[in-house]
């Protein structure tokens, strides 16, 4: 106990999770502390809902940094407060958007990937992962006879709207990389969709997702080692979504080597 706070006895777990657990009392309420910080964490949760995507820069940055061109789109919600209530908005292309992407020219072959980036429900998620991820991705992993489509960053998206993006560019597969819904430990993290010959329509049992890209989760090397797997096997079984499985971490590892941290390994449930 300190300064009237009695600490909780699990308070050793929290140095495996960043989940608001063992907080420790004062009297019969939360501490000052934890509680000051619960407020700021949820603040910073809401702000990331509501702040806009400055699409114009990270277009910038995206080109001159990768060498690839960007094309900056606008889905059906006019703007953020109608996104927020209209999810279905989010899923489709405005309408200059969509002459936009129509009047592109394709080339004669269809491309092999097209990448859509989304603000979602964080647009800082994109503005802090999108750049150093994707450059992740073609700096080691991207291979060269593969051809990428033109960036497609999309204002007031949702997973969907790549659909109709990938349709629209003619690419034979599409990654989305949209800003997921924050937590209250994580108000920037970032999520991967991927979805094999996209169109307008699909629904989500199609997709693979990597999720909780950023700095304090899965960081862009492992998760652009991910993406490549399933990139590949995509490619190779014409397939994506729950009949493609993430097969990239655990090759050859027995069942029995994923521990339980919580569980002693000299302890055994007698019932067993």
């Amino acid at each position: 106990m300190s300064d009237g706070v009695v600490d909780n006895p699990w308070g050793e777990l929290r140095q495996f999770t960043a989940a608001r657990i063992a907080l420790g009392r004062a009297g019969v309420s939360m501490p000052t502390k934890p509680q000051l910080a619960f407020q700021l964490a949820h603040a910073q949760a809401r702000d990331a809902v509501h702040v806009e995507l400055d699409d114009v820069a990270l277009a910038r940055s995206l080109s001159a940094a990768l060498g690839l061109p960007c094309v900056t789109l606008h889905s059906a919600a006019p703007d953020r407060a109608a996104y927020l209530r209209r999810p279905d908005l989010g899923r489709m292309l405005g309408t200059q958007s969509r002459s936009a992407l129509a009047a592109l020219e394709r080339p004669a072959a269809p491309w092999d990937i097209g990448f859509v980036i989304a603000d979602g429900l964080s647009a800082l998620a994109i503005e802090r992962h999108a750049l150093p991820f994707l450059r992740a991705w073609v700096d080691a992993l991207a291979p060269a006879t593969m051809s990428v489509a033109p960036l497609a960053i999309v204002r007031q998206g949702r997973v969907a709207v790549g659909d109709e993006v990938a349709q629209l560019l003619g690419a034979r597969l599409v990654v989305v990389m949209i800003g997921e819904r924050p937590g209250l430990s994580s108000p920037d993290s970032m999520g991967l969709y991927l979805t094999w010959q996209p169109r307008v329509g699909m629904t989500d049992e199609l997709r693979n997702c990597i999720s909780n890209v950023r700095l304090a989760g899965l960081g862009y090397k492992d998760a652009a080692r991910k993406l490549h797997y399933l990139i590949n096997e995509a490619r190779r079984r014409g397939m994506s979504g729950v009949a493609l499985k993430d097969g990239s971490g655990d090759e050859g590892r027995p069942i029995a080597d994923h521990a339980n941290f919580l569980i002693s390994t000299g302890v055994r449930d007698k019932g067993s």
